[in-house]
């Protein structure tokens, strides 16, 4: 999957309104990508979401900020996984 040309890297803004320390959004031409410390999260990409399989849920502050960026708690990002809504891929295989 191409993430697309970079476009801008912002960080993400916590529930105070202020920039969190090694939480990146990052808008490309094909969508936007969650990125936490060095691993991508989670994009979306022409309006369908992928998850990094084995990072989406690796801890609980990747985890809340994951929920920032889609918006919705972990239960139903779950729920969304399970119904296919949310697919599982592997976004960090080119630099692993």
């Amino acid at each position: 999957m191409k993430l697309g040309n970079l476009l801008r890297v912002e960080n993400i803004k916590g529930r105070s309104g202020k920039e969190v320390v090694n939480q990146f959004i990052i808008y490309t031409d094909k969508g936007i990508i969650f990125q936490s410390y060095d691993k991508i999260i989670c994009c979306n990409m022409n309006g369908r979401v992928y998850l990094d399989e084995k990072y989406y849920n690796f801890s609980q502050t990747t985890s809340k900020y994951r929920n920032l960026f889609l918006n919705e708690k972990t239960v139903e990002t779950q729920k969304k996984i399970k119904r296919n809504v949310y697919y599982l891929v592997n976004l960090n295989k080119y630099w692993e």
